[in-house]
């Protein structure tokens, strides 16, 4: 579902405050989830949007944890890692 731009996206107060001490724009988690470069599967039917993004000039991954409820899509976490290898699926 996600992607399409008719879904409200909602951040739960306590992502906001975990993207903020980690210093991720809230842009960049809605830009992450209306247009994922991955979307995989995480733990308890949540999805993971994953978007390259490039900080300090190191190439690194936006990591978006969210569920979809109806047409809302509530982000519960999202983080920056630069274990790129890790995460990134190249098969999908």
């Amino acid at each position: 579902m996600s992607g399409n731009g008719s879904e409200t996206i909602e951040i739960i107060p306590l992502a906001l405050k975990k993207m903020a001490r980690r210093g991720i724009a809230e842009a960049w988690v809605t830009e992450a989830v209306r247009h994922p470069e991955q979307v995989i599967a995480g733990h308890g039917g949540r999805k993971v949007a994953h978007k390259r993004v490039t900080l300090q000039g190191k190439e690194g991954l936006l990591r978006v944890v969210y569920e979809e409820i109806g047409t809302v899509l509530v982000v519960v976490t999202a983080y920056y890692t630069s274990d790129l290898a890790r995460y990134w699926k190249d098969d999908l």
